[in-house]
């Protein structure tokens, strides 16, 4: 069902991408599996650089990704790809990530074949605005509530006074290690 539906997705992506089909198509009849424990995702690739449904238990590549990373996806599909593990075909699986990374959908685009470009390109301009307006909110909340937990109720510690604090505790340890030097050469002295 999850493989069928991601094949779906995916597929209407390509159909309005004849770049991202023409990167595939010399790839055909290969496959790749996609695991993100405990999921696994397998496609296969037809002639017209399409995916289908893989048919061997034996893919040509496989990129697994760790659990652990996906918060990593917050800054974006180029943050995780670090922690990708590859193992088999190096230049299928460089062609699906440079595909899949560069493949995005065009709301305004599918939405106009239902309701008419200038209707769509009005309605998803007011979607990027709410947006946009929800994004700077929350940025706007997220500092007042920093400037008040600083501030007006010292919870946190701003970052100069913390540095500051770091200075002065360097600066009585090194004095401290020259006193200890003076005693001990007090104390051979006598």
């Amino acid at each position: 069902m999850l493989t069928s539906s991601a094949i779906t997705g995916l597929n209407h992506l390509l159909g309005d991408a004849p770049w991202a089909r023409e990167k595939l198509a010399p790839f055909a009849d290969r496959s790749a599996t996609f695991v993100l424990k405990p999921l696994e995702l397998g496609l296969g690739i037809d002639g017209n650089g399409y995916f289908t449904e893989s048919a061997t238990t034996t893919p040509d590549v496989v990129l697994e990704l760790p659990l652990a990373s996906l918060p990593k996806l917050i800054g974006g599909a180029d943050a995780l790809m670090a922690d990708i593990r590859i193992s088999g075909n190096a230049d299928l699986a460089d062609t699906l990530g440079f595909v899949l990374r560069k493949l995005r959908w065009d709301g305004e685009e599918a939405l106009s074949r239902l309701i008419g470009d200038i209707a769509a390109h009005r309605s998803t301009g007011i979607v990027r605005q709410v947006a946009a307006w929800h994004r700077q909110t929350a940025q706007n909340v997220v500092e007042n509530l920093s400037e008040y937990l600083s501030e007006e109720q010292p919870v946190l510690v701003k970052r100069q006074a913390l540095e500051d604090l770091a200075g002065a505790n360097s600066a009585l340890r090194d004095d401290l290690a020259r006193l200890e030097k003076r005693i001990q050469k007090l104390k051979s002295t006598r």
